[in-house]
């Protein structure tokens, strides 16, 4: 047979043949063109129009678009490269370059999340994806029966063992959005704040609190749904639990005791579409860390400290949710019911730490969840709560939602900076975290000393105080990102100078930048930026804010100063 003459054809002539020429009026070609210049300038011209209008309605004067603040990273990054205080050349090399990535990075994600086109359309979106294809988005897995995972928690299960020392070296080389540098080891930093409070007397309980995953995987794969209730675990873990026991750590482990509640109740130990265990396994938890105590050479129970507990039931809906950015009127994932247990006095004053306690508890959101109302599941229920009602005795208590690995061991440490010794008369430190921050965390260390005299004088309102200032904006801590955390609210550490126009009296506030997952008008505010700020006393807000996610300045002098609280005044 003849060869074809198709055979000896290029494969772009044999395009050219099959699909042919295609013809396109002028007017067609001036349309389609003249659509595509439209949308890709109309979309940022909307997004000036609207920033440039918020701005006139928020002070009456010219605000330039965020998407100008891109000239300021490489300004300040030229700042860090000829400050001769940050070292040698190469240092401040990497401390410009660092700062700049962090800049860009910053800036990016703010263009997104104020990006009107993100805000309206990617809800409807994400409602549609989740709903008819099962798609979740970068921070949640959709599982089974409208039952929904944090990202992080499936990746501690999922991926290498945080002991590897593969995973140890790319944490060791990276650093947090803050520019801190990550100690990747939890070893080193549990047993450094072992041997700090031993010095002092003082013993110490960890306590790693499992996540969903773990304990619920037949939601999330139909691979565990037809066998017995298992405990998923991080391939490192028993060489982690190996190594305290070794250097004599006391710990308290609950994942096996809530798989086998779950076995025997045959009821799930976690909320449907919250990170966070039920009340029950929370309470079986306390259980179980009250009878560890008791075999210690603990303090007997105080008979003055009469405690009592009510039911109440409460309806919400979990964290994870809002990660998914749904619309306000979605309906796909319902209002869990659960049923918690407030703890009172006797006169029904709710629970609340006592400072002068022999027992100091540092716990994150697994013990703030039904303790904290920012939370949305009830307050005066939580973990502590229930722990000193089984002790029959007061507690003390450091909480704070996330960074369980590092964030109440640094509050603890600037507590004692700052020369109020929350340690004084303590007998037992209780150390909770999530285990994903075994792989996640930052365990970088923390001093645990009182300073020989007290730090300089900064502006700090006393108990009762209120104050109206001006003031310019110094520098600040990070800025969350909606979406991209599991907790609705976040307060932002600033450091204010020019206080009534003296240029040498200075303060360190917080701020909240996100309510109920929305940034607020405090996380606009940039370095040089003229406010006006009414405080109060950070010991009177703390009951309300304190346990909220919260970042601190990247200044070391600073975070020994007395921290205001502070609100945006007209």
């Amino acid at each position: 047979m003849a060869d074809s003459p198709y055979a000896r054809m290029t494969r772009e002539v044999l395009a050219e043949i099959e699909i042919g020429k295609t013809a396109i009026s002028r007017a067609t070609s001036i349309v389609m063109v003249a659509g595509f210049i439209l949308t890709i300038v109309g979309v940022p011209f909307v997004q000036h129009v609207i920033e440039i209008r918020a701005g006139f309605l928020k002070s009456g004067s010219w605000v330039w678009p965020k998407a100008y603040e891109i000239v300021n990273y490489p300004r300040r990054a030229w700042r860090e490269l000829i400050d001769p205080a940050n070292g040698s050349f190469l240092d401040r090399l990497q401390a410009a370059n660092g700062l700049l990535i962090r800049g860009l990075q910053s800036y990016e994600d703010a263009l997104e999340d104020d990006s009107f086109i993100a805000r309206s359309a990617l809800p409807h979106a994400q409602a549609l994806t989740a709903e008819f294809l099962g798609l979740g988005n970068e921070q949640v897995y959709l599982g089974r029966d409208s039952w929904l995972f944090y990202e992080p928690d499936v990746t501690y299960l999922t991926g290498p063992g945080f002991l590897s020392s593969t995973w140890q070296r790319s944490r060791f080389q990276s650093t947090e959005e803050s520019g801190r540098p990550i100690q990747p080891d939890p070893r080193k930093a549990i047993i450094e704040f072992r041997d700090q409070l031993q010095a002092r007397g003082i013993r110490l309980i960890i306590m790693p609190v499992p996540v969903k995953p773990m304990i619920e995987p037949e939601f999330l794969s139909r691979a565990y749904a037809e066998l017995s209730p298992v405990s998923l675990q991080n391939p490192s873990y028993g060489n982690f639990l190996e190594s305290l026991d070794r250097a004599g750590v006391e710990y308290v482990d609950v994942s096996k005791a809530l798989v086998e509640t779950k076995r025997l109740t045959r009821r799930p130990q976690f909320l449907r579409t919250d990170t966070h265990w039920t009340p029950d396994a929370m309470e079986r938890s306390a259980g179980l860390l009250a009878e560890k105590i008791r075999t210690l050479d603990s303090p007997e129970p105080d008979s003055r400290s009469l405690l009592k507990r009510t039911t109440q039931t409460i309806e919400g809906l979990g964290d994870i949710v809002a990660m998914l950015k749904l619309p306000a009127t979605s309906r796909l994932y319902p209002k869990e019911t659960v049923s918690i247990r407030p703890v009172t006095d006797e006169s029904g004053t709710p629970w609340s730490p006592h400072e002068r306690a022999e027992i100091l508890v540092l716990g994150d959101s697994f013990f703030n969840i039904f303790s904290s109302a920012e939370m949305g599941w009830g307050a005066s229920a939580g973990f502590v709560e229930q722990l000193s009602y089984r002790l029959g005795r007061p507690l003390d208590a450091i909480l704070r939602n996330d960074g369980g690995a590092f964030a109440t061991r640094e509050l603890l440490g600037q507590e004692l900076a700052r020369g109020r010794d929350r340690l004084d008369g303590k007998k037992l430190v209780i150390w909770e975290f999530a285990v994903r921050e075994l792989a996640t965390g930052n365990w970088d260390f923390v001093p645990m000393k009182v300073p020989a005299r007290p730090p300089k004088d900064f502006l700090a309102l006393a108990s009762g105080e209120r104050d109206i200032v001006q003031a310019v904006i110094k520098s600040f801590g990070s800025i969350p990102r909606p979406g991209a955390t599991p907790y609705k609210d976040f307060l932002t550490a600033f450091h204010i100078g020019e206080i009534g126009g003296d240029p040498a009296k200075e303060a360190v506030v917080y701020l909240q930048t996100m309510k109920d997952q929305e940034l607020t008008s405090a996380a606009r505010l940039r370095p040089g930026d003229a406010v006006s700020l009414e405080l109060t006393s950070w010991t009177d807000a703390e009951p309300r804010y304190g346990a909220i996610n919260r970042s601190e300045l990247n200044d070391q002098n600073l975070l020994l100063e007395e921290p205001n609280f502070a609100e945006l005044s007209p």
